[in-house]
């Protein structure tokens, strides 16, 4: 998934040892450009992945991340973990617009109506008269 924004908070990171080596982790605070802006926090793991993406506060990204849950004594946390983030322009959202305007929609066919059958008689509606309104609702 993809979400764009403004990082506007990156908590302290943290440093740790496992059976694996040793580890490093820094969460990160964007919001979103909507009308209703979204926070989302988001963790950047290890830090050759820090030191590539060299996220600063203040700084328009965009972030491409997994979203994962697990469990812990019997209660679910969300986990939001990027594995991409680029600097992003207003500018580059403008012209990435613009290079790629939406399709127009499709026209859906008309519908066909396959003829009703009672006991294998094919039976067809009568044609509207002049004068028949689609509607015969009394309100």
């Amino acid at each position: 998934m993809e979400l764009q924004g403004k990082i506007i908070h990156a908590l302290p990171p943290r440093e740790g040892e496992s059976a694996r080596g040793k580890w490093k982790v820094q969460e990160f605070v964007l919001e979103t450009f909507d009308n209703f802006p979204r926070k989302m926090v988001f963790s950047v793991f290890g830090e050759d992945r820090l030191q590539r993406f060299n996220i600063e506060v203040g700084q328009d990204v965009l972030v491409s991340f997994d979203i994962d849950a697990h469990e812990y004594n019997g209660r679910w946390f969300n986990s939001i973990r990027a594995y991409d983030v680029r600097p992003f322009s207003a500018n580059m959202q403008a012209s990435a617009a613009a290079a790629q305007p939406f399709p127009p929609a499709p026209e859906a066919p008309a519908p066909q109506q396959a003829p009703a059958t009672i006991d294998g008689v094919s039976i067809t509606p009568p044609a509207p008269q002049e004068g028949d309104s689609q509607e015969d609702l009394p309100f």
